[in-house]
């Protein structure tokens, strides 16, 4: 039986995680780290709810990080963000911070969702914070390290997204490689590399997750 940390519950991606994880019978535990509630109740939950998510360094919640496995689907937009610099903090400052308290206290596995065209030389900002921080989880050697890189992401939000919904209408038109890809697709790819657990770096493209989706579908 596993015990596993998830962080970004209540985005897209964690949001579907947290469903998949608790109905997952060799999960035994399921902690998650938020700002807010996630709404969800369940005798394998187990939250942590923090106003601020650095306050989860502080020594008295170091026992939280005392898992197998750790999720991280933490990711905002520099719009909601409101600069490039607290930008950063969410995507890349948080979640290094929760994969180096995680492998001090015994974590062998970090699954993280991280973007397409992910590169710490890229030109755009956001792919280069992201590539900076696949870099930098690399550098902790984890036994295992998976890093799942979606193109646009499809899937309940609170709020409506004009690009989402041009991206639903004309993403045939697009190259394989960036069509948007379901978040319920991710989230799947990254429980079946958490049941797996090989051991070294795995990385996920768009295009491989959305054709192992429709092959799980087609064989469902």
């Amino acid at each position: 039986m596993r015990r596993v940390l998830l962080l970004g519950a209540t985005g897209l991606v964690g949001g579907e995680l947290m469903k998949l994880l608790l109905s997952d019978e060799s999960i035994d535990r399921v902690r998650v780290i938020a700002r807010r509630p996630t709404g969800e109740h369940h005798p394998k939950l187990q939250p942590l709810i923090l106003s601020d998510l650095i306050e989860m360094e502080r020594k008295e919640h170091l026992d939280v990080f005392a898992v197998d496995q750790i999720f991280c689907a933490l990711g905002t937009t520099i719009r909601k963000a409101g600069s490039q610099e607290k930008f950063r903090g969410v995507d890349h400052d948080l979640p290094l911070m929760a994969a180096r308290l995680g492998v001090a206290q015994g974590a062998h596995h970090y699954l993280l969702v991280s973007a397409l065209g992910a590169s710490n030389r890229s030109r755009v900002f956001y792919n280069r914070v992201k590539g900076e921080l696949e870099e930098n989880l690399t550098a902790l050697h984890y036994p295992s390290l998976t890093i799942a890189r979606p193109s646009l992401l499809l899937g309940p939000r609170p709020e409506h997204r004009l690009g989402e919904e041009i991206a639903k209408r004309l993403g045939w038109l697009t190259p394989p490689k960036y069509r948007p890809i379901e978040a319920l697709a991710v989230a799947r790819a990254l429980l079946e590399a958490a049941r797996a657990d090989l051991p070294g770096v795995h990385i996920f493209e768009n295009r491989d997750m959305r054709e192992q989706d429709k092959l799980r579908q087609t064989v469902a």
